[in-house]
């Protein structure tokens, strides 16, 4: 038995032409009835980049993303145990935070959140990564 499911699985070549990087990821990782999220950004899963210089709709994206991993591996956002958000601008604080910030209303997480100097790519302003647990009657 498996002792872990891999939750859209690509290669960096094909999903970051612009780089030379040869890397198998994936988007998600259930572990038992641990979900770890790979760090979201603006970007939808077809590669478009939602919110160009508009950290708040990056944060809108990167949630979508999030909520949408989540339940394809068997568990939704509202068991989301830990939080850690990444922005590239400490202006970018409160949007940032706001916007995630509706879509965790009620769950309580735990949260970490860095100002970096930046992202793996330069358009990108925020990224956040999430762990989640999928209830005991589900696992």
């Amino acid at each position: 038995m498996a002792t872990h499911t891999r939750i859209r699985m690509f290669n960096t070549k094909e999903t970051y032409p612009n780089q030379t990087l040869d890397n198998d990821l994936c988007q998600a990782v259930r572990a038992g009835n641990t979900v770890y999220v790979r760090g979201q950004v603006g970007t939808d899963f077809e590669g478009k980049l939602v919110g160009l210089g508009d950290p708040r709709a990056q944060a809108e994206q990167a949630m979508k993303n999030v909520k949408q991993l989540l339940e394809e591996a068997g568990s939704d956002m509202s068991h989301i145990v830990k939080t850690t958000t990444f922005i590239t601008d400490p202006r970018f604080r409160e949007p940032v935070y706001r916007e995630v910030g509706k879509w965790l209303k009620g769950v309580y997480p735990i949260s970490t959140g860095l100002v970096v100097a930046g992202l793996a790519q330069a358009e990108w302003l925020m990224e956040i990564d999430v762990i989640a647990v999928i209830p005991d009657e589900q696992s």
